[in-house]
């Protein structure tokens, strides 16, 4: 009869592998248990070691504009960052050169206004970066001529019978007075893929409007260019400079 002269094997479960040998109950808990390589695993799944998980990027959303619309943008990012923002750089060290900055009028309110400079070229950046432009005044191919589109300006009647005219443009170009709406806004929604003798519901939290399309039209929509303003520290101005 043959025998083996090498120790029997014993057959171990998957778990048995990752976590070593069995321990009795007197060994648990003592200071030489070690952790569960199982239980380690886990963790680094779960939280991993090296860097955290990071949450892809969103789409970036569209900045329809019209063409004088962005060119007013570029010209006041152009504007803060060459001309406004060294100028109250300089302003801020000459009034960290006089002394206590914590008492120090000029300084704290010179880093107040460069904050508020930062964030908004920031913010412009972001515009100019996403912006789509549209020109209102560009001819459409066939039925679109006459369908509300971004760049449309449209005639239509409430449901008392007068009649308003509005621009549909983006929503950095919103100027009510002139009746430049946002193509966000709900008026704006309503409106869209409508044409003339077309009615549109336009609803609101408290009613519904009901509004007849009388005039869609595609043509130049006039932008104000951008205005240096009033205050605004374009050139350096520093005491014994």
């Amino acid at each position: 009869m043959y025998h083996s002269t090498s120790s029997p094997r014993t057959s171990r479960s998957p778990c048995e592998e990752l976590s070593g040998p069995r321990r009795g109950p007197s060994e648990i808990g003592s200071p030489r248990s070690t952790r569960n390589p199982m239980a380690d695993w886990q963790m680094r799944t779960k939280r991993p070691l090296r860097e955290p998980v990071r949450e892809e990027a969103g789409p970036t959303l569209k900045n329809y504009i019209t063409p004088a619309g962005l060119q007013r943008l570029k010209d006041e990012h152009r504007f803060l960052l060459s001309r406004e923002r060294p100028a109250v750089v300089q302003v801020v060290a000459w009034a960290a050169s006089n002394g206590d900055r914590s008492e120090n009028a000029d300084y704290l309110y010179g880093k107040r206004r460069l904050g508020q400079i930062d964030s908004r070229i920031r913010f412009l950046t972001k515009r100019i970066n996403a912006a789509v432009v549209v020109d209102p005044a560009a001819p459409r191919p066939g039925s679109a001529a006459t369908r509300v589109f971004f760049g449309a300006t449209v005639t239509y009647k409430d449901a008392a019978g007068l009649e308003h005219v509005v621009s549909i443009v983006g929503i950095d170009e919103v100027d009510l007075d002139r009746g430049y709406i946002s193509w966000r806004s709900p008026l704006a929604n309503a409106l869209m893929k409508a044409s003339p003798g077309d009615r549109v519901d336009l609803r609101a939290p408290a009613k519904t409007e009901h509004l007849e399309i009388i005039d869609v039209e595609y043509a130049p929509i006039p932008m104000d260019p951008f205005r240096e303003p009033l205050g605004a520290q374009s050139t350096p101005k520093v005491e014994g400079s």
